[in-house]
């Protein structure tokens, strides 16, 4: 139940909210609408929240027939608002809460006494004994190469209990005080699917990984209304001035389930969003323990149940076939673990293919897409479907014959493309070695066998940048501007159909979105040039305008010229 203040404080911003024209009219630059025959227009027209035209100049401007309030795009580009094909919505307004602890080139920690320092600043304005969080850290980014353990954190404080989240997510660290609040010691047993790292004494160093780390975020002081609030307003911020109007929580507990659809309703939020529950949200929905919100469509959808079958190759809990390219530790033959057993995975997704669900799983190692196809194959066996668009999350390392499985169980591929950018060169060197890091998320050889897929950031992994995803999948180089597989790289126009009519196909929501088609959602999103004009150099187009339902809903302070590049708000 909200509180009062905070209904009638979105009541009113929902007043407030301003109707704008009935009808209008978009000119004078390439309108590229992705719909099946990857037309590019010259007019787009919108009545309410509608597309009702799409054409050329002169038609456009006979539709409007002196009715509609015309806008010149002065060589900009209309293309239809991305489509988060999965992220952690609102997870982009997480440094509104915790200390960014993030490495270039997304942030400026690069030796572990900068970030015990950022600790430290934090330590100083905080209450004694209330929690110091932090997200982002990237031990391979750190000059030291490892993970901060607990000396290190007892050194920002030993007042306050601390737990840092790993760049990935699927790992934690935390200091003395915090093992100690939490009641986790040398007997404390490693949980099945995840590890509690220790040192040469058996004493735990402070590292969590996988499942292990729930011992310590299931205990982690939840934000504050106001936090919460303050959180998913900066990541609808920032979600719209990447152009993005449909954004995803990828595993979401009842808190944010419950949370977002009240925060959407309430005009706090101005994105669309589709939420997946959690595994154990969804199976206790199966077995009514609880009970879905009902959603607000078109603005808030229930989508798929989301399982986490393995972990993350760069932190070296990914399930891989053949073992890492440089392993660990001392063992050489060292391929990563499962979080979910295969028998257990099978069982769970036949229950929730047979309710009807649509299932989506992460699985970035090849072995953990074994255990996932193998999975989907065996409930299609006991309960034929059609058309489940079921999902593999991530398929970093899919082989050839994995995705010939996909395209016959029809299965999409949700391709984290940016790996190539982020950890392209680490992943060559260290993790995967040059042949597998130079097919990872092989978009293309899922073009070769006509499979639809998505491609998505996985914020607040990376921040949400659409545009460079995209500009990832066409050019493959990694940051140091080395090429990354690019025998790998697809079209301009593949890439940008996997963030928008192919995303909203993901979602059961091709109908409403995701192309610019008559009596489609008015979901439009202006950029300073079109990407179609220099595929090199896509990264660097300017946001110009999002448009949800026909209303502006974010704009560029200085409007990039049509010529110029601009760059993508990062702030």
């Amino acid at each position: 139940m909200l509180p009062p203040a905070v209904f009638a404080l979105g009541l009113a911003l929902l007043g407030l909210a301003g109707c704008g024209p009935e009808r209008t009219l978009y000119v004078g630059g390439p309108v590229i609408t992705l719909d099946a025959q990857e037309r590019t227009a010259g007019a787009l027209g919108v009545e309410g929240d509608r597309i009702a035209f799409v054409g050329s100049d002169a038609e456009g401007r006979r539709w409007a027939d002196g009715r509609a309030r015309v806008v010149d795009l002065g060589g900009r580009a209309l293309l239809p608002g991305f489509i988060d094909a999965h992220g952690h919505f609102p997870g982009a307004g997480i440094y509104a809460v915790h200390v960014d602890l993030n490495s270039p080139p997304i942030g400026d920690i690069e030796r572990m006494d900068g970030l015990v320092a950022r600790l430290r600043e934090r330590a100083a304005e905080t209450p004694t004994g209330e929690w110091i969080t932090g997200w982002g850290y990237d031990d391979t980014l750190l000059a030291e190469k490892r993970h901060p353990r607990r000396a290190d954190l007892d050194a920002a404080s030993t007042d306050h209990p601390i737990a840092l989240f790993h760049v990935s997510g699927h790992l934690m660290t935390t200091n003395s005080a915090a093992l100690e609040l939490l009641g986790i010691d040398r007997e404390t047993p490693d949980p099945e699917g995840g590890v509690i790292r220790r040192d040469v004494s058996g004493n735990p160093d402070g590292v969590f990984e996988e499942k292990a780390t729930e011992l310590v975020a299931g205990d982690l002081a939840q934000p504050g209304l106001l936090d919460a609030v303050a959180m998913a307003r900066e990541a609808d911020r920032l979600y719209l001035a990447s152009g993005t109007t449909t954004a995803q929580n990828g595993w979401a507990p009842v808190e944010h389930l419950t949370g977002l659809s009240w925060l959407s309703r309430l005009g706090l939020v101005d994105v669309r969003m589709v939420l997946w529950p959690g595994d154990l949200v969804a199976l206790e929905t199966l077995d009514g323990e609880f009970e879905l919100p009902a959603g607000n469509p078109p603005w808030v959808r229930m989508g798929a149940a989301k399982f986490v079958a393995d972990g993350s190759i760069q932190g070296y809990t990914g399930y891989l076939t053949r073992p890492y390219h440089v392993p660990p530790g001392d063992d050489p033959e060292y391929r990563g673990y499962p979080r979910i057993p295969r028998e257990t995975l099978i069982e769970n997704v036949s229950r929730l293919h047979a309710a009807g669900w649509q299932v989506a799983v992460h699985g970035n190692g090849d072995a953990s897409i074994d255990d996932i196809l193998d999975a989907f194959e065996e409930a299609q066996k006991r309960h034929p479907r059609e058309d489940t668009r079921h999902i593999v999350i991530h398929a970093q390392m899919a082989r050839d014959d994995q995705l010939d499985r996909m395209r016959e169980l029809g299965v999409i591929p949700s391709f984290f493309l940016l790996h190539t950018y982020y950890w392209g060169d680490r992943h060559r060197d260290i993790f995967m070695g040059p042949e597998r890091a130079a097919r990872m998320s092989p978009a293309r050889s899922a073009v070769d066998r006509d499979i639809r897929f998505t491609i998505h950031n996985d914020t607040p992994v990376v921040p949400m940048e659409p545009l460079r995803s995209v500009w990832a999948a066409v050019n493959r180089r990694s940051s140091s501007g080395a090429p990354i597989g690019p025998e790998q790289r697809i079209s301009v126009l593949q890439a940008l159909r996997a963030v928008t009519i192919d995303a909203a196909y993901q979602h059961f929501e091709d109908h409403e979105k995701g192309s610019l088609e008559v009596g489609k959602l008015a979901d439009l999103v202006i950029l300073s040039r079109s990407p179609l004009d220099d595929p090199e150099h896509i990264d660097e187009i300017g946001v110009v305008e999002t448009i949800i339902g026909g209303e502006t809903v974010w704009r560029a302070s200085s409007m990039p010229s049509a010529s110029g590049s601009g760059s993508m708000p990062r702030d």
